[in-house]
């Protein structure tokens, strides 16, 4: 069974809760086995690499690791904060809407 979340590739998020709570990006991956995603620029951990040639430098490198997707809530482009996501129909298509405002997100 194929799991779908409210969140999307390339959506905007602010996260919720967690050492880096407030800051916003927009998401690079979604990782459904784990409900988590990947945001751009949020929850960095230092990780060992290792050199994979001569040119490559291998070392302490800094990452973004994954964050569970019920810290991270998609931020409406018109009211600016995050918001809970609503469904409706247009035509015959299902969009995601903004509950606060109604704006398609």
């Amino acid at each position: 069974m194929v799991k779908k979340f409210k969140i999307h590739k390339d959506d905007t998020v602010q996260v919720l809760a967690g050492k880096d709570k407030g800051k916003q990006g927009k998401v690079v991956r979604v990782i459904t086995k784990k409900d988590a995603v990947i945001v751009s620029g949020v929850n960095f951990v230092k990780k060992a690499m290792k050199r994979r040639s001569q040119q490559d430098a291998g070392g302490i490198a800094e990452v973004e690791a994954p964050i569970h997707i019920s810290n991270v809530g998609i931020v409406c482009p018109k009211c600016k904060r995050p918001v809970k996501i609503g469904y409706k129909l247009d035509g015959d298509k299902k969009i995601r809407v903004c509950r606060k405002c109604g704006e398609a997100l």
